[in-house]
């Protein structure tokens, strides 16, 4: 597997997939010669049935899957952050310290705390973890993704365990740190009104390959969302 460490340029893709294959058993590869690109800056949604490849890939291009290399290639920039569906805090860290765990430098702190204020947890800095609610986990979760700022945002169904109306105040915050920060994102999910709601792109993995991709802008959510639905197998 070849990892991009070149600044990225206008014409240069963040993400570029060719023919990638990976599987877990002789019985049948879940990603089957995928290929896929992302411009700088592109937020692409990933969604699709259970078992059809949308987290191997993820981890693939978080560099989280070593077997995957010699089974394609897959180019990624210098700098990839990854958001889970849990906010794999730290529970004997305190939230600040959370934030910027790995981070070198003497201002690590106050970009910690800059990232804090940035997605509403200002004066959290010395919580505990287990004195967050959930969505604010997920916001600390965002903040230590966001300091490092990565020309790479990985979410793996980052809002999956929230309940509705937190989820709809955690997608306002996703696209106001995406529009300062500007990385690239793809962010799997099963949910395809989040998909439309959150992407410029949305893509429908099937059986290890691309069954569909299509850009939000110019479509109509509702003819969109039925066409996703179609490609799903969703009646």
């Amino acid at each position: 597997m070849a990892t991009d460490t070149r600044g990225l340029t206008a014409t240069e893709p963040a993400v570029r997939v060719r023919d990638l294959h990976r599987s877990f058993s002789e019985s049948g590869g879940v990603l089957n010669g995928l290929d896929l690109d992302i411009a700088p800056g592109e937020f692409v949604a990933l969604i699709g049935r259970s078992g059809t490849g949308k987290s191997t890939l993820l981890r693939a291009l978080a560099g989280l899957d070593r077997d995957v290399a010699g089974h394609g290639e897959i180019e990624v920039p210098a700098s990839v952050s990854v958001v889970f569906q849990d906010s794999r805090l730290l529970p004997w860290r305190r939230v600040l310290d959370n934030v910027v765990l790995g981070l070198r430098g003497a201002g690590a702190e106050e970009r910690g705390r800059q990232a804090l204020a940035e997605v509403g947890l200002e004066g959290r800095e010395r919580s505990w973890p287990f004195q967050l609610s959930g969505g604010e986990q997920q916001r600390a979760s965002l903040a230590r993704s966001l300091v490092r700022e990565p020309q790479l945002l990985l979410a793996d169904e980052p809002f999956g365990a929230l309940d509705a109306l937190t989820r709809l105040r955690m997608h306002a915050l996703l696209r106001k740190l995406c529009e300062a920060h500007r990385p690239a994102v793809l962010l799997v999910t099963h949910d395809v009104d989040e998909a439309i709601a959150l992407s410029d792109r949305v893509i429908v993995l099937d059986a290890g390959v691309v069954r569909a991709d299509v850009r939000v802008a110019g479509r109509s959510p509702v003819e969109l969302r039925s066409f996703l639905l179609e490609e799903l197998e969703i009646r």
